[in-house]
């Protein structure tokens, strides 16, 4: 679980997580397979690639966020995905700029302390490639963004489970979520390794 000391964010998360799949399997059909993004074993990650005044770039990642998804072969397009993230978990390897991060300038984590993207349509093409359409709530902002990607596979783990993995990125105008000027645009990309439930 969040190593995050906030009773208020640790709340917000039960609570979309209780609804989520809650909501997962009343609404999804039978033929249907719900999964758990596994964060437990490390086999999830979101990360971000960011210029830094134009002369090089800043690379980070979100350590705590949490998610699901339903994805049913015969009927890929009903697939859905839900992710949470805890903005306060920003990471760039570098104390200082990650606390500047946190404040005000930036993500401003004490008013706005999640990310969250909640997908709207899923479209697979015969050789896996992906298009995830969904909300995007970030920095008190939400919009409708498209993240391409690809199927990875699916199959048996070594400990009677049941796995299946995608990875998806998308290039962000952050100016459109209230980011300063020149942070201009930003690279995010998401592996995701669920276990069926």
């Amino acid at each position: 679980m969040f190593q995050i000391q906030s009773t208020r964010l640790t709340a917000i998360f039960l609570i979309f997580f209780t609804s989520l799949l809650t909501s997962l399997l009343l609404i999804n059909p039978a033929s249907a397979e719900n999964f758990k993004i596994d964060i437990e074993g490390t086999h999830a990650f979101v990360q971000f690639k960011a210029s830094h005044l134009g002369f090089s770039y800043v690379i980070g990642r979100f350590n705590d966020f949490e998610g699901a998804f339903s994805y049913d072969e015969n009927n890929p397009q009903a697939a859905t995905v839900n992710v949470v993230i805890a903005a306060n978990s920003v990471d760039s390897n570098h104390a200082e700029r990650d606390k500047h991060l946190r404040g005000e300038d930036f993500f401003a984590v004490d008013t706005y302390p999640t990310i969250t993207f909640t997908s709207t349509a899923f479209e697979e093409t015969d050789d896996g490639a992906i298009v995830i359409t969904g909300e995007l709530a970030l920095h008190g902002v939400t919009k409708s963004v498209q993240l391409h990607g690809r199927h990875i596979g699916d199959g048996d783990d070594p400990w009677g489970g049941y796995r299946r993995g995608f990875e998806a990125g998308i290039n962000l105008d952050s100016t459109e979520f209230g980011f300063p000027q020149w942070v201009g645009e930003v690279e995010i990309a998401l592996i995701v390794e669920g276990i069926r439930i």
